[in-house]
């Protein structure tokens, strides 16, 4: 029988065999208890204790001695409640300490074409308001991820309804200018010297910096200081590139 259900309860394991070889004996002094769990003469008193404690085991007194009683399985159920409402009254301080601490901050690095992918999905659904983005080029768009990949990123963008603004270079203005003719989407270009072989986002609280090498690899950043720092360079982009 697989007991490790009991332990994530907060039952140790002597007081698991304890509660079990009781069910078995039905009632029982704890001579019999030891004997059949093969625990110590302590063990067994601290686990009974314990349990009595737990309202998960009870006992009568035969003259001196006491005979201990398992309860009913489904008490477990009432075990947990008291547990989720003894949580329940924690919740609100833990939710205040949550609210007064800094902001985490994360760099985590994705490898390969598949964590790339993944880090486009992670800004799509991180409830940024606006999708901004500078860098990338021709060998990025047509031969590293392909145009219909990028064509159907935007339309996960805008089903999502995440404006955009986004500064190419001239090597992939055929792109952009399908893009452009996209509701929320406004692309602008500089010249074909600005081509890279990496494309840097900027969304929400992530910068992500994803770069198309032969072994392509990205760089994902949650720092709301990193991002403003992004953001002020982007908007610096921004005011050079033309229509």
């Amino acid at each position: 029988m697989d007991t490790t259900i009991l332990e994530d309860l907060g039952l140790t394991n002597a007081e698991i065999k304890v509660y079990i070889a009781l069910l078995e004996l039905g009632s029982s002094s704890a001579g019999p208890i030891i004997d059949k769990s093969n625990l110590q003469n302590s063990v067994i008193h601290r686990s009974l204790h314990t349990l009595i404690n737990k309202g998960l085991i009870s006992y009568i007194l035969e003259g001196k001695k006491k005979i201990y009683q398992a309860t009913d399985p489904e008490n477990f159920h009432n075990f947990i409640e008291e547990k989720r409402n003894r949580f329940d009254q924690l919740l609100p301080e833990l939710k205040k300490k949550q609210f007064f601490a800094k902001e985490p901050q994360q760099a985590s690095i994705y490898r390969g074409m598949r964590g790339i992918k993944e880090i486009y999905t992670i800004l799509l659904e991180s409830g940024g308001k606006e999708y901004n983005t500078f860098g990338g080029g021709k060998r990025v768009t047509y031969k590293v991820m392909g145009d219909t990949w990028w064509k159907n990123l935007h339309i996960k963008r805008i089903a999502k309804k995440i404006p955009a603004r986004q500064v190419f270079d001239e090597s992939i203005r055929k792109l952009g200018s399908y893009l452009n003719k996209k509701p929320i989407t406004n692309i602008r270009y500089l010249s074909q010297d600005f081509e890279q072989l990496q494309e840097t986002v900027i969304i929400g609280d992530y910068v992500a910096i994803n770069l198309f090498t032969e072994n392509p690899y990205g760089i994902l950043i949650k720092d709301k200081t990193v991002v403003e720092g992004y953001k002020k360079y982007f908007e610096l982009l921004w005011g050079k590139a033309k229509d």
